[in-house]
């Protein structure tokens, strides 16, 4: 190869060299509030009659703060009004690095409204100095909070139970409590933040459980997913439905981002849940 040929092909490689990474970053960025909405149908074994076609529209892991304008939380609030669920569960990791956006954050989330209610559990995000202040925020904006707490949804005569727990790593999550008054024939639903709690559930009166934190890996390169995915077990709990040992899982990619501002191969999700 002479001079010109080298330095020619030098020239390339370092192009190529600034180029992708530099691609790579601006479809972080355009995928980071591209918004799927997914539509999961899921079997719960004895799901009551009543209860077989109801929706949950479930919106979880905003981070609104740093990485997430209010004009994008704004945009999931009308998203998720649109789908028309029966009810609307918010799975924690309201807020990123930012106590001042707690309020603004319920603010919005505020504007959501189901036939059944607006319920919502804690992530670790939210214990970092502002849980209390979470709390608060969420009761003013009419999102029922349930912290190791459950309550029962009706239709006629069928019911089934709705219960939420704790963060794992920050909180004390208490799945017993959770259930009450449950008995060993009614179906239960369980919420939690962190879905490394399936691995370890033994109460099989848990038929479904809902789940974010792992955000999809959010940077999910081929062969690595499990090496951005913050859970002990790797990637299994990543995204979507997983069979756990007790239970299944529904796990959301969630909306917003955590330590980089960027998802690849990972959009933000909001999922709309059919039981059947």
């Amino acid at each position: 190869m002479n001079r010109r040929r080298f330095l020619q092909a030098a020239c390339g490689v370092a192009g190529a060299a600034v180029a992708v990474p530099t691609l790579g970053a601006c479809w972080g960025f355009a995928e980071s509030t591209h918004v799927a909405i997914t539509r999961p149908t899921i079997s719960v074994p004895r799901l009551p009659q009543a209860f077989r076609g109801f929706t949950i529209a479930f919106l979880t892991d905003i981070h609104f703060g740093p990485f997430v304008s209010r004009e994008y939380v704004a945009s999931l609030v009308r998203t998720t009004a649109a789908l028309e669920a029966d009810l609307i569960v918010l799975g924690g990791d309201y807020t990123h690095r930012s106590e001042d956006a707690v309020e603004p954050c319920f603010e919005m989330l505020a504007g959501l409204q189901a036939p059944s209610g607006v319920v919502g559990v804690l992530g670790n995000h939210d214990y970092m100095g502002r849980v209390e202040r979470t709390q608060t925020a969420m009761k003013k904006a009419g999102v029922h909070e349930l912290t190791n707490e459950g309550t029962w949804l009706e239709r006629g005569s069928d019911r089934l139970k709705l219960a939420g727990i704790d963060d794992l790593w920050y909180g004390k999550p208490d799945v017993r409590c959770a259930l009450g008054d449950a008995k060993s024939n009614d179906i239960c639903l369980l919420v939690s933040h962190n879905p490394d709690v399936a691995e370890t559930l033994s109460d099989r009166r848990v038929s479904l459980m809902l789940s974010g934190h792992t955000h999809g890996g959010q940077v999910a390169l081929p062969g690595f997913r499990g090496a951005f995915t913050p859970s002990r077990y790797g990637g299994k709990y990543a995204q979507g439905l997983v069979a756990a040992p007790k239970t299944q899982v529904y796990v959301s990619a969630g909306t917003g981002m955590s330590v980089v501002p960027i998802r690849i191969n990972c959009r933000p999700e909001i999922a709309l849940i059919t039981l059947v």
